[in-house]
């Protein structure tokens, strides 16, 4: 039996590749291109306020019948489209995932962060739990070889039992997602308990239209007795100026992954690129060594990995492993984070009387 061909609409097309101070590009790009590896499914529609950047979308990864639209709602209207990937900045996600699960999508494949408030991550979650269709969120490290090979490691008893995990990259929303979702990822999605956190914001700084602390820590807590450690900041330098207005990555001081057990150390080096290196030290050799990593070598790699996966969970009752269930867990950790700096006191989860983000109620109290 031939499997179905999926109709797949993409909001935000992002600029056109290779043009210069481009944003990255747009996450779109590699959207498209997972689609496309599955080989069953179809660009019919792109979306985007600039109707240049949405034709040259189209033109690179669709066909002749690929529509283009300005207005996202009328898109998902005329189009009803199977699969809808939304590759906007965070604070348009909520309205673009709710109105694609009324509009009827099977599936739903957002970019991360999930929100910039706790309550739009909620509204996200509910929307496609009421319409019945199947919520992800592009945390595509799950599927990179480095990550993968840390896990693998330790379930397989290479450093005995876990005891913690320690974290650190830029920050606590943009790049901490990530971080806090590779936590979840490497305790076996075991729901943490509590979150004790404290954030510095002594420099005006923000990614994607949202702000951002300057330095952070959180300690989370789980029943098993893991403990999870991220800390944010220490930037070792800013990235090229950009010529929308935004500002560069800045790629943290000592950057890195440590998973510590009873009998050793898994560390997953991680400075802004891929491939990175796990080493282990334990003893089955002397001193640090190198372990073999098995995985996607690029986030481009990860990226289609993780469509491919979504696309084959639609209709079949399996979970996807980017599921909105994890993708909430982690974002609950970032908010819990700011909550607890705000109050000066632990918070127990689940994350109860926070609707905004306290790190910008601190911000605006200030």
């Amino acid at each position: 039996m031939t499997e179905p061909t999926y109709s797949v609409a993409v909001i935000g097309a992002g600029r056109p590749r290779g043009k210069e101070g481009a944003t990255g590009f747009g996450m779109s790009h590699a959207h498209a291109k997972g689609y496309a590896a599955t080989g069953h499914c179809k660009l019919v529609a792109v979306a985007d306020l600039v109707e240049p950047n949405a034709r040259a979308f189209a033109d690179e990864h669709g066909d002749d019948d690929t529509q283009v639209f300005a207005d996202f709602r009328e898109m998902l209207r005329k189009t009803r489209p199977d699969i809808v990937s939304i590759c906007t900045w965070p604070g348009l996600h909520a309205d673009m995932v709710v109105a694609s699960a009324e509009a009827g999508a099977r599936a739903i494949h957002c970019e991360k962060p999930m929100a910039p408030t706790w309550g739009e991550a909620r509204r996200m979650a509910e929307a496609a739990a009421n319409a019945g269709a199947q919520l992800t969120f592009n945390h595509q490290r799950r599927f990179e070889a480095p990550y993968r090979t840390a896990r693998r490691l330790a379930r397989e008893g290479a450093i005995g039992d876990l005891v913690q995990v320690q974290l650190s990259c830029g920050d606590m929303f943009d790049w901490g997602t990530h971080w806090f979702d590779m936590l979840l990822y490497y305790v076996g999605e075991e729901p943490a308990t509590w979150v004790i956190g404290q954030v510095d914001r002594s420099t005006t700084r923000s990614v994607f239209g949202v702000e951002m602390e300057t330095q952070g820590l959180a300690h989370v807590g789980f029943a098993s007795g893991v403990r999870g450690l991220v800390t944010t900041g220490d930037y070792l330098h800013d990235g090229p100026a950009r010529t929308d207005g935004t500002q560069p990555r800045r790629e943290a001081l000592g950057a890195m992954q440590r998973l510590i057990g009873t009998t050793g150390v898994i560390e997953v080096g991680v400075r802004g690129t891929y491939n990175e290196r796990v080493r282990i030290l334990n003893g089955d050799s002397a001193g640090w060594h190198e372990a073999e990593t098995i995985g996607a070598g690029h986030f481009e790699e990860a990226i289609a990995a993780g469509i491919a996966d979504l696309v084959a969970c639609i209709g079949s009752g399996h979970e996807p492993e980017l599921s909105v269930n994890k993708a909430i867990r982690s974002t609950e950790l970032i908010f819990a984070t700011y909550e607890s700096s705000r109050r000066r006191a632990r918070i127990d989860l689940p994350l109860a009387s926070v609707d905004g983000n306290p790190l910008h109620d601190m911000i605006a109290g200030h």
